[in-house]
């Protein structure tokens, strides 16, 4: 009997050591909450958000809406003063920010919801940069860079290829094109979600389709006034842009926006996260229609355009506590900015203007989205990365075009000769350990201008002033003659200097074409 009980007991504490050995303790865990804390490979996160303005962010000095989250990241982050998109409208700014290269070389201009895909299968970009060392990449949210392959119309009913996992995403979750044009369905990676094989769906931009109601033939049916451009097909109470037939399965409902695009970014980071993840989360937001959901409406003292904002605020401020809660954000760097400036009416009636108050959403600055001027590519820019960026403000003169060339070099990745050919090494001011930003810089709109330290000079352009103006309530900056400013003492941009410094006119132009006739880095 005793014999029995010793090999019992020795069978007992056997076990115990096997199960020890087997487990591991929440500290040592790496499974959970621990994540991808590899400093030569840290996560990266780029916040994309759609027109939003220089002023448009507390940080920045935004008055009648709060943007707590945004703030944080300012606080405890990098604020950079003098950064900008590449260009003042959001097909070139958005192309160009993932290629390291100027959209003038693609002729990209806003691009129809079904127009061929902008970016070329193969044709490097951040995601497939970071994709040679080990990173999975996302894209969530408004893409409008194009898809298929133009040689034929898109079919939404079979899959949609190529697109952004022919250029190095390895998951996407798009709204195809953007809010105000249709299709006005979710794509997942090649698939429109949720679309019935009973229910097919069709677009047109050339000529009406099918028997959805029309937003300028009946107008009472609309939330919102619309202008011609945008009186096509109704969904959702908002006439769009292009005509949609079927498909009433798979519509999105723009209200949802906030939830469906937060969740598709969190899961993609909890699945990612032992690993180096790059999610480009593209808003939707603040994007005309502007439809908030219920629970932001009246959260600003600027109408929907203001809730809007405070809406952004909190799906970046869940995006944010998703990377904290999964352990990850000290070693995650965030670079949150805007694909333009800001613009008040853009398509439909929703009072922003009537409600601005006492906010500028350009700050000091001249023009907005489609705008030569200064506000058309200088928007919020702030880096927040825990483990090697220290907070404070920056005035170096930046470009997002350069985040490209930027993170290869941070990740020791080699680039080619014809590869992101505008983007410049700038890693050490991105990270705040330097000042020293670009000595020149392209502002692209219906024009190019270019920025030399202070200096600004806008090359002579056609025929766009007026239309600007007239349907956006913007000051375009676009004259048949140069236009030069010294920034130091005209930051409004009111003071052409051209014609008493023709010298630096012609150095300036000078330079754009210098630019322009660049065949490689």
């Amino acid at each position: 009997m005793f014999k029995n009980m010793k090999l019992n007991l020795n069978l007992l504490v056997a076990a115990a050591v096997l199960t020890a050995c087997n487990s591991t303790s929440p500290d040592t865990d790496t499974s959970r909450n621990t994540g991808n804390n590899n400093p030569d490979k840290p996560n990266i996160v780029i916040f994309y958000v759609d027109d939003l303005g220089y002023g448009d962010v507390g940080a920045y000095g935004a008055k009648g809406g709060e943007t707590p989250n945004i703030d944080a990241l300012a606080k405890n982050g990098l604020r950079f003063t003098d950064a900008h998109s590449s260009a003042a409208t959001c097909t070139p700014s958005r192309y160009s920010l993932l290629t390291g290269e100027h959209a003038f070389r693609k002729k990209a201009k806003v691009l129809k919801g079904d127009a061929k895909m902008l970016i070329d299968p193969g044709q490097p970009t951040i995601a497939s940069l970071v994709k040679k060392v080990g990173y999975k990449s996302a894209v969530v949210g408004k893409w409008h860079l194009g898809l298929g392959d133009g040689k034929n119309p898109i079919d939404w009913n079979k899959p949609v290829k190529p697109g952004p996992l022919e250029i190095g995403f390895d998951y996407s979750y798009l709204l195809p094109a953007t809010g105000d044009r249709v299709p006005t369905v979710y794509l997942e990676n090649y698939t429109v979600e949720g679309l019935s094989d009973n229910d097919p769906l069709k677009v047109s931009y050339t000529s009406k389709i099918g028997d959805r109601p029309v937003g300028r033939e009946n107008p009472e049916l609309l939330r919102q006034p619309a202008d011609d451009q945008h009186a096509d097909t109704i969904v959702n109470g908002i006439s769009r842009i292009g005509y949609m037939q079927g498909g009433k399965s798979a519509e999105w409902k723009d209200e949802d926006f906030y939830t469906v695009f937060t969740d598709k970014a969190n899961d993609f980071i909890a699945e990612n996260k032992n690993n180096p993840f790059f999610l480009f989360f593209s808003f939707h937001d603040i994007h005309v229609p502007r439809l908030p959901n219920k629970r932001f409406q009246g959260k600003s003292e600027m109408g929907l355009r203001g809730d809007a904002i405070v809406q952004m605020d909190w799906i970046t401020g869940q995006v944010v506590k998703q990377l904290k809660d999964q352990g990850v954000l000290d070693n995650t760097l965030i670079i949150f900015t805007s694909d333009n400036g800001p613009v008040l009416t853009d398509g439909y009636d929703d009072e922003a203007i009537q409600k601005l108050g006492a906010h500028k959403p350009a700050g000091p600055f001249r023009g907005g989205k489609y705008s030569a001027y200064e506000a058309g590519t200088r928007v919020p820019t702030i880096v927040h990365y825990p483990n090697r960026v220290k907070p404070g403000v920056n005035s170096s003169l930046m470009s997002q075009i350069d985040v490209y060339a930027s993170i290869a070099n941070m990740l020791d990745i080699p680039m080619a000769d014809n590869e992101a050919i505008d983007s410049e090494i700038l890693t050490s001011t991105w990270l705040g350990e330097s000042d020293t930003g670009r000595k020149q810089l392209i502002e692209e709109s219906y024009t190019l201008s270019v920025r030399v330290g202070d200096w600004k000079y806008i090359a002579p352009a056609k025929g766009t002033n007026d239309w600007i103006r007239d349907n956006k309530n913007i000051e375009g900056g676009f004259q048949p003659t140069p236009q030069l400013f010294y920034l130091p003492n005209d930051l409004g941009e009111q003071t052409n200097l051209a014609a008493a410094e023709p010298q630096m006119v012609e150095k300036h132009q000078k330079i754009i074409d210098v630019i322009v006739n660049r065949t490689t880095r």
